[in-house]
């Protein structure tokens, strides 16, 4: 066997495989992890309040619902704003609360059939059973 038999053999033994994973990796569907967790759970809200659902994400803007203290299953549809990975990484602990506050993080859910804004900082990962 030359040299140039062997390097074709190798090739071959590498290629069949590579396609192979490729093809069984094109036809399975893509999971998206990287927008944050599907839902959500209320946390930090006194069990005597409730947590508000807003029109828009602002505290402003028009309450179109109340969510209970001990609520689960909150669908995540997508959240804005609050610290960046820098931020949280490199800022001291009063400059995160100083920032947090300046620039509050809201996120979108579906709860119940209704959608709107809640704080997220009223809100924790969570599976929906």
């Amino acid at each position: 066997m030359t040299s140039i038999d062997f390097i074709a053999d190798s090739v071959r033994g590498i290629v069949l495989p590579v396609v192979v994973i490729a093809v069984i990796a094109a036809s399975c569907p893509a999971q998206a992890t990287a927008d944050g967790p599907d839902f959500y759970r209320v946390r930090g809200v006194s069990a005597t309040s409730a947590l508000s659902l807003r029109a828009e994400p602002l505290l402003q803007a028009p309450r179109i619902g109340r969510i209970a203290p001990d609520a689960t299953c909150l669908r995540n549809l997508g959240c804005q704003g609050g610290l960046t990975f820098e931020e949280f990484t490199t800022l001291s602990e009063a400059d995160r609360k100083r920032r947090a506050e300046e620039n509050p993080r809201w996120c979108k859910v579906e709860y119940q059939g209704t959608v709107g804004w809640v704080a997220g900082r009223y809100l924790a990962e969570a599976p929906c059973p």
